[in-house]
């Protein structure tokens, strides 16, 4: 925050601005931010583009590629976990004539490397598989869908907002090409992302999406957020620095909250997969509790029943719901994020008042 507020007083320059020493300032501070992105991730500075957040680097990963890779062929692979940032262009591709096949994953939320293998084709050109996923916080085995796609000659892209700076995340081992993410998922401010786009073994390119001063390498037009992209470097520097600590810490936490849930309720079900998953991510469901009338009772605390992008509809979750759970139970989720701030005193409060909205809306409704 202070850095940001920082050049936000001090760094007003244009960092396009080639000929004085504010803009030679600006673009400085830029590239610096752009290397902090890049060592979090295992990448060069070169392969990072700066974008708005996630979602628009998504869009200019999916239909840049498609656009740029359009004769060597017109299929993409994804799976049913996907955020909308993904689905959405992709159907936006499909109404264009893509043909886009959508993998299933398992139970647990993990989706099979065998599975998207069989559904490859002659005519595939890109895979993409959310790295964490957002409602349920499944990780998926991103270095063997990596090494498969290197083997078939596939574009490999992941939406990474969930992951980048929570858990261990290397471009290279992990075989990926396209990485999208998002400042405000590690701390950084709302409006701020980076793509990260594979130079060589194999280079990647892409059609712009947004056109005009060329800035960006020519992938993404627009005067820079200067202040955003100082701010999404120093978090990037300060997340890779904790990431170790602070998901031990997060991991404690998480398994204390749940033990006292389990402990204290019956019927709480943990939805996604136990081992594979984000060290600060509960995503539970209570039996016998609708989850609208437990958002009502908790508005204490900072809790949704789906993506928070969707958090204020009352039907089931579609992730929920495609990872096999009956209506009953996706429609009874609570979605529980820990961050860099949450401290055992939080967990226990929120524990006690968890336990008893949950109890009243059981007494109250036995069957809601």
């Amino acid at each position: 925050m202070e850095r940001f507020q920082t050049v936000l007083r001090e760094h007003f320059g244009n960092p396009a601005s080639s000929n004085h020493a504010y803009g030679w300032a600006a673009a400085r501070l830029v590239e610096e931010a752009r290397e902090e992105v890049a060592q979090l991730i295992g990448a060069t500075a070169r392969e990072i583009i700066f974008t708005s957040g996630a979602t628009e680097s998504n869009n200019l990963a999916l239909k840049g590629v498609a656009e740029r890779y359009a004769k060597r062929g017109d299929h993409i692979v994804t799976t049913n976990l996907e955020h909308e940032a993904v689905a959405v262009p992709l159907a936006q591709l499909a109404r264009r004539g893509w043909q886009v096949s959508t993998v299933t994953s398992a139970p647990d939320g993990r989706v099979d490397p065998a599975i998207i293998a069989a559904t490859v084709t002659d005519s595939t050109v890109l895979v993409s598989v959310i790295a964490a996923q957002n409602e349920i916080g499944t990780l998926q085995p991103l270095p063997e869908i990596g090494n498969l796609c290197k083997d078939l000659g596939l574009i490999f892209h992941t939406d990474a907002a969930q992951a980048v700076g929570k858990i261990e995340l290397d471009v290279n081992r992990a075989g990926i090409d396209l990485l999208s993410l998002s400042g405000h998922k590690i701390y950084a401010p709302k409006g701020v992302g980076a793509l990260y786009v594979r130079r060589k073994n194999p280079r990647v390119t892409l059609e712009p999406q947004l056109s005009g001063g060329g800035q960006e390498r020519g992938l993404r037009a627009g005067t820079l957020n200067v202040p955003g992209i100082v701010a999404l470097g120093e978090a990037c520097r300060l997340a890779r620095l904790e990431l170790a600590t602070e998901a031990e810490r997060l991991l404690k936490l998480r398994n204390h909250l749940l033990n006292r849930l389990r402990e204290e309720l019956g019927g709480v079900h943990l939805n996604g997969s136990v081992e594979h998953r984000l060290p600060g991510n509960l995503n539970l469901s209570f039996e016998g509790v609708m989850a609208h009338r437990l958002l009502a009772a908790l508005t204490m605390l900072a809790v949704s029943s789906s993506s928070a992008c969707s958090s204020a509809d009352s039907q089931a979750s579609p992730i929920l719901l495609a990872i096999g759970l009956p209506v009953e139970l996706a429609r009874a989720s609570l979605r529980i994020g820990l961050g860099r701030g949450t401290t055992e005193a939080e967990v226990d409060f929120a524990a006690e008042k968890i336990v008893a909205a949950v109890g009243q809306l059981r007494r109250e409704n036995p069957t809601n």
